[in-house]
């Protein structure tokens, strides 16, 4: 098993991160006003959206191919549980919360533009009744994923500097010595203290 998340995964995450955030706050936004500012907005959200989309499959893929660092043996199985739950819950939301949004769109008529020369396909039939429940379904899965978020931040934290178990460093490009204490133990052991030291067994008579 690997003791840290493959480095494209690392990238991909913090990557995400700076997206998820960026259009989730783009989303409160959007909904807050009706100036010239609402033009812009969605021309920044809709493409962010769609980025997560694609980028999350992309993640998941090279996820199951190289698999997670284990969780450490002393956490509880309630709190295992619940660590992979919650995992998959975000995989969920990162890919179902675009997925939506391109949906209601699509049944409401609206083009998904990326850029000046680039629309997406519809992927649902236009229906005003099915784009109602579409956006309310939009609204409520961008609640939880927020609060998601905010969870997943907080345990992150307790591990990264209350337990100090590694598990935040899995997640990490560089490594700290709380994510390395049996390496450093280890080789504590391994190496006299000082280079010119004999070993006990040689120097006793």
């Amino acid at each position: 098993m690997p003791d840290r998340f493959h480095a494209a995964i690392r990238a991909l995450h913090w990557t995400m991160a700076l997206l998820i955030l960026a259009t989730l706050f783009i989303g409160v936004a959007m909904v807050s006003t009706a100036g010239p500012a609402y033009s812009s907005l969605v021309a920044l959200h809709r493409p962010i959206g769609i980025a997560i989309l694609f980028l999350a499959l992309i993640r998941l893929a090279i996820r199951l191919h190289t698999g997670a660092p284990p969780l450490p043996t002393d956490l509880p199985r309630l709190q295992r549980r619940t660590a992979r739950g919650a995992h998959i819950l975000l995989y969920l939301a990162m890919i179902g919360m675009p997925l939506i949004g391109w949906a209601m769109l699509s049944a409401g008529g609206y083009p998904v533009r990326l850029s000046a020369n680039l629309v997406l396909p519809p992927i649902v039939p236009q229906n005003l009744f099915a784009y109602g429940l579409l956006r309310r379904a939009h609204t409520l899965v961008a609640f939880a994923f927020f609060a998601l978020i905010l969870g997943h931040l907080t345990i992150a934290l307790v591990h990264g500097f209350i337990r100090r178990d590694g598990v935040l460093e899995t997640m990490l490009f560089a490594r700290t010595s709380a994510a390395l204490p049996d390496a450093e133990e280890e080789a504590g052991q391994a190496l006299p203290a000082d280079p010119g030291e004999e070993p006990a067994e040689i120097a006793a008579p």
